[in-house]
């Protein structure tokens, strides 16, 4: 394994025998609470959620063998494996995001009635919705950008940029936002388990997650595969990375989740960046969008950036905008993905419609 360091936490490569690459926290394990006991000689219990043990394994046991010998035996564990929010290690959504131009807001109109989490960086103070209820409602520590700050770096204003584009593509949705990924959009399995669990309380209609990470066996988390399927009222919308290849990512390729690819600036290509196959379910234009921004530097509350992120925000924002008729967002979802509706794409899915130039 090669250690990395990201904002006071461990980063670490890392594979399952001579399979594919990924990024983990060394020495973490998470594993469903029947498997406390197969692991006691193993670690020590960092912490109890709801429905899994985050384990601090000694040192010396490799946490992806582990894994796949408690998996072998019945039980569900995963490394705890580092997600990104493009996800491309480490360098942003396909590019960094330049300075735009005025962008109109969000049409005014009557509350749809539907509820989108956006689960991300976080979301900064902005015109189009400084003044809304749901903004005023978000949680404590949702802020992305604190007022008076310094000019960014790594994926800090992802999460507004994000929010932008639902809001622009799905005028009066309910916004619910968590923040889940840090300054330089990473974040691990733990993080999002706990934010899904969280979600369960009071689910809202779709999910968007434009986050996601490799695995070290290609296969799906059984961790985060039982807390997706949890949320069986939720669309659950993901990215499906900024890779430029055929590897799924995870969560978007979880059974039941749509998976999303990013299409070029004319929005018939598909963009050079992004990832495709068989497990991506839908596609919109990802390249060189506009949206909500930082107001910071030589940002003045406005951006153009590219990547499968935003893309997603626009499937996302499709799905809410097609449930206000519906009052049922997963019979929207099946009529946005209708190919007899919109045409489909090899290897990327339905293309849903985005956004006017």
């Amino acid at each position: 394994m090669n250690p990395h360091m990201g904002d006071g936490e461990e980063i670490a490569e890392a594979r399952l025998g001579t399979g594919p690459a990924a990024f983990i926290r060394p020495q973490q394990i998470l594993i469903e609470e029947s498997a406390a006991d197969a692991v006691e000689r193993w670690g020590w219990t960092l912490s109890v959620e709801d429905g899994f043990r985050l384990v601090r394994l000694a040192s010396g046991v490799d946490p992806c063998e582990l894994a796949a010998e408690l998996r072998a035996a019945g039980h569900r564990a995963s490394p705890n494996h580092i997600m990104v929010g493009q996800p491309l290690y480490w360098g942003g959504p396909s590019s960094r995001p330049f300075p735009a131009p005025f962008v109109a807001p969000p049409p005014d109109g009557p509350a749809s009635g539907v509820t989108v989490a956006v689960l991300d960086t976080g979301i900064a103070e902005h015109p189009w919705w400084r003044d809304s209820a749901w903004y005023a409602e978000r949680p404590p520590g949702a802020d992305e950008f604190p007022a008076g700050g310094t000019p960014p770096a790594g994926q800090v204003g992802h999460g507004t940029f994000v929010a932008g584009l639902v809001l622009r593509r799905a005028p009066g949705v309910r916004l619910r936002v968590g923040k889940v990924l840090d300054a330089r959009g990473v974040t691990d399995e733990a993080t999002l388990l706990r934010a899904l669990a969280r979600l369960r309380v009071d689910p809202p209609d779709v999910l968007n997650l434009s986050l996601g990470g490799h695995t070290v066996d290609d296969r799906p988390s059984p961790l985060l595969a039982d807390a997706v399927a949890a949320l069986s009222r939720t669309v659950v919308v993901a990215c499906a990375g900024n890779t430029a290849s055929g590897r799924p990512m995870w969560p978007a390729a979880l059974p039941g989740v749509i998976a999303v690819a990013a299409l070029d600036a004319t929005g018939e290509r598909a963009a050079p960046f992004t990832a495709f196959g068989p497990w991506v379910d839908a596609c919109a234009r990802g390249e060189w969008l506009a949206s909500s921004y930082l107001a910071v530097g030589e940002f003045a509350g406005y951006a153009r950036w590219s990547g499968t992120s935003f893309a997603t925000a626009l499937v996302t924002g499709a799905i809410a905008d097609a449930a206000r008729e519906t009052r049922d967002a997963r019979a929207a979802a099946t009529r946005v993905l209708d190919p007899s509706r919109n045409p489909e794409i090899p290897s990327l899915g339905v293309h849903v419609p985005g956004l006017a130039r």
